[in-house]
Parts: C-alpha cells; sequence; structure tokens
C-alpha cells in the first residue's frame, strides 16, 4: 500500500492485512464518517413530516432484512424464497409475547433491546431449522423448499387462534432516558434505532467477510465439493449460512412491530418474499452495498408510482384501477431490465464510480 494513505491512487497490497482493511486509505475513512454523521444530524437540522420519515424507517428496516438475504443468497449462493416469513418469526415473537404478558409490560416497552435481539434469536433458530435441507438440496429443491416453509408459515398464523388467525396483534410504545417515546416522536425515535442496527450490522458482516467464516460462504458458493476439499464443511456452511439470515430476518421483523405497533400477516407474505428478493437483485446479489441501494430503490420506486397513479387518475376514467395495474408492470419491468443489463445490480454502478474518482485524471 502506498505511504501515503490519504490519497493512494492504487491497490498495490505487501501483505494480506493490509488487502483486508475495511478503508483502503484515510481518506475513505473521513467519507464514510461524514456520511454517517450526516444521516445521524439531518433529521435535526429540517422538517420531515411523519410520513417520510415512515418511509425512510420501511426502507431500514428492508435494509437489515436484504443483509441476511443477501448473505444466505449472494455470498453462500442459497435461494431462499420464504424471507418474509422468516421477518414474521421475529415481529412474531414479539406479538406473541406481548399478547402473553401484555402489550404494555415492563419487557415490552423498557427491554426492547433485549426484546429485538430475542427476535433475531428465534429468526436464526428457525433459520438453522430451515437451511437443514440444504444438507441435501441445491439450488431449484432448495427453493422449493424455502417456499414450503412461507407457506408454512402463512397457514399457522391464518390459522392458529394464538396468533390471533392473522389479525394484528398489538404492542405498546417504548420507554427511552426521557420517558415514553411520544406519538410526535415514534417514527424519528426509530430511524435512529434502525440507523444505528443498519451501521452495526454492516460492520459486522464487513468484518465476517474478512475471516474464515465468511470466506467459507463464497468457498461453497463457488464449488461446493473444491471447499470439502479445502478442510471446510459445505453442509454445516449453509446451514449456519441460513441461521445468520435468519437472525437478521428476525430483528427486522422486531423493528417493523414496534414500528407499526403490532403484528399482521400481510407484511409477511410470499409476495413480500418475492419482494426482497427483488430488492437483493436490484442493489447487487453477493455485495454489502447492494444490501443498502436495493431497498432504497424499490420503496422509493413504489413511492414514485404511486405519485404517478395520483397524477393519473385526475386526468384518466374514474374506472380505470392504475394502481392494480402499474405497481405489478414496475415492479416486474425493473426485475428483467436489471436481470437482462444489469445483473450486478445498482453495487457496480457505485464500484464504477469509485473507481472513476479514485483513478482520475487517468483512464484506467
Amino acid at each position: 500500500m502506498s505511504a501515503n494513505r490519504w490519497f493512494a491512487t492504487g491497490n498495490f497490497f505487501s501483505a494480506y492485512r493490509d488487502e483486508q482493511r475495511i478503508f483502503a486509505t484515510h481518506l475513505d475513512r473521513a467519507i464514510f464518517a461524514t456520511f454517517l454523521t450526516a444521516l445521524f444530524v439531518w433529521p435535526l437540522c429540517f422538517e420531515v413530516s411523519s410520513k417520510n420519515m415512515l418511509v425512510l424507517d420501511n426502507i431500514l428496516v428492508a435494509m437489515v432484512a436484504i443483509i441476511g438475504l443477501n448473505l444466505v443468497t449472494g455470498f453462500a449462493g442459497l435461494i431462499s424464497i420464504g424471507h418474509a416469513a422468516f421477518v414474521g418469526v421475529g415481529a412474531y415473537t414479539l406479538a406473541l409475547l406481548a399478547r402473553t404478558i401484555g402489550d404494555s409490560h415492563v419487557l415490552i416497552t423498557h427491554a426492547w433491546p433485549l426484546m429485538l435481539l430475542g427476535c433475531g434469536g428465534m429468526g436464526a433458530l428457525f433459520g438453522a431449522f430451515v437451511g437443514l435441507p440444504a444438507l441435501r438440496l441445491k439450488h431449484l429443491y432448495l427453493a422449493i423448499a424455502t417456499l414450503s416453509f412461507q407457506m408454512i408459515f402463512q397457514w399457522t398464523i391464518n390459522f392458529l387462534p394464538m396468533f390471533n388467525q392473522g389479525q394484528t396483534i398489538s404492542i405498546g410504545r417504548v420507554f427511552w432516558f426521557g420517558g415514553e417515546v411520544s406519538r410526535k416522536d415514534h417514527y424519528f425515535f426509530w430511524y435512529y434505532v434502525a440507523l444505528t442496527i443498519v451501521v452495526v450490522f454492516g460492520l459486522a458482516v464487513r468484518n465476517l467477510l474478512r475471516s474464515r467464516y465468511g470466506r467459507s460462504l463464497v468457498a461453497v458458493r463457488d464449488n461446493d465439493r473444491a471447499a470439502d476439499a479445502m478442510g471446510m464443511h459445505p453442509g454445516l456452511t449453509k446451514v449456519y449460512a441460513f441461521a445468520l439470515a435468519g437472525f437478521f430476518a428476525g430483528v427486522a421483523g422486531g423493528l417493523h412491530a414496534y414500528l407499526y405497533r403490532g403484528a399482521g400477516i400481510e407484511s409477511f407474505t410470499l409476495q413480500q418474499s418475492i419482494t426482497y428478493l427483488a430488492m437483493a437483485i436490484v442493489g447487487g446479489l453477493g455485495t454489502l452495498t447492494g444490501a443498502f441501494w436495493g431497498p432504497a430503490a424499490i420503496r422509493l420506486l413504489d413511492l414514485q408510482v404511486e405519485n404517478l397513479v395520483e397524477w393519473l387518475t385526475a386526468i384518466m376514467p374514474a374506472n380505470m384501477n392504475l394502481a392494480t395495474a402499474l405497481k405489478p408492470l414496475t415492479f416486474g419491468l425493473v426485475i428483467v431490465l436489471f436481470l437482462m443489463f444489469e445483473p450486478r445490480g445498482i453495487a457496480n454502478w457505485w464500484r464504477i464510480c469509485r473507481s472513476y474518482v479514485k483513478l482520475w485524471p487517468f483512464r484506467y
């Protein structure tokens, strides 16, 4: 590496430790710290409506879920079509506890960080259980196994009285150092909580990928027989990939339940699982930054389609249901276009921009 780590323009490394740094240069670290500070400070400097803050909260919650999905599908190469069910496991773990001990119990309202970890732990247990078929199944067969879990989850929630048969189970407001979080500050509070979790999980996954356990995920994805010959355990690697994905999804489910102050089955259906998979594809499978770009792109696309529908409704005949037609159309079109023209997702655009800035004024 260059002696000047502020303005290094090349990628020459003389040691593996240098190559595994999270930030290659001091300038990268400074830019990241500045951007992170801006994310935490800007809500305090600008007036943001509750509606827009809810959109940002949903994006951050989806980022937590997609970090896990990207681990199992992008890095480990295991197709999961039931990721919304793992998110639902975390949400209903919290909801069932709230229904049992009361939605305003001190565990629910005061010990919410522990509850989020508990939701993640339950998601990890179910993830490891669903990952057991990966010991024998691959590719399409494994995808059908995860789809079966999604169907079983929906049936269980819809028909068991203990889960209120899919109807919303309410959860009380949480407390912070200043007391109960008010209705006015609810979305702002969970914005900071979700943003903190995204940052912590992002750095944790970045460090995981630098370790032997992260490299084993990629090795099993590329060639599980070669990984086995090199001393790795492909079956155990696949199971713990599902367990990690379940943990992140469970925490996302707990955040979702706290954010909406309840859990209902309509947020964890097969359609939502397809949406999560689309976020991972659009963002970029097998990249950490793709877990951030994908949810932001899909959620903002939905918002723009809603605005377009409102504008077209004013000039089109009233009997035309544009929302029903445009949302699936744009959703499917975006997925197809990315698969055809940019299979590496938005993360590849980000990589190209970074390379251009880093090498400027040289072409390569």
